[in-house]
Formats: C-alpha cells, sequence, structure tokens
C-alpha cells in the first residue's frame, strides 16, 4: 500500500470508530446497556486501525523525503 492508500485506510476505519461509539452511546442510554461495551470494544479496536493507517502513512512520507545519497 501506498501513503494515500493509508490515508483512506485510516479514513474509513474512523468512520467506523465513529459509527459504533454513537451505537454503544444510544444503547448505553437506551433500553439495551447490555450492548454499550461490545459496539465500544469495536469501535476502539477500529480507532486502533486507524492509527496504525495514519502511523505507517507517516514512516512512508518520512521515508519519501529521506534524500538518496
Amino acid at each position: 500500500m501506498n501513503r494515500e492508500q493509508h490515508l483512506k485506510q485510516a479514513i474509513d476505519a474512523l468512520a467506523q470508530a465513529e459509527k459504533l461509539a454513537g451505537w454503544a452511546e444510544n444503547a448505553a442510554r437506551g433500553d439495551g446497556p447490555h450492548k454499550a461495551a461490545p459496539y465500544a470494544a469495536a469501535g476502539t479496536l477500529w480507532d486502533s486501525i486507524a492509527r496504525t493507517h495514519l502511523l505507517i502513512a507517516e514512516a512512508t512520507r518520512a521515508v519519501d523525503a529521506t534524500p538518496e545519497d
């Protein structure tokens, strides 16, 4: 994957994390509090995936910016 692909994957993963966080919040406030923890855990996983893609994209940028000898 190149840098742009990693950035797109990060954006997609953040969208999933945001959606799941919303579901967790709604479940916690509604009649399904037993569902809140699994939604929150899945959202945390997607957040971690997004951060990983961002770190890889940053590392790729750093490698691309390194001058060759």
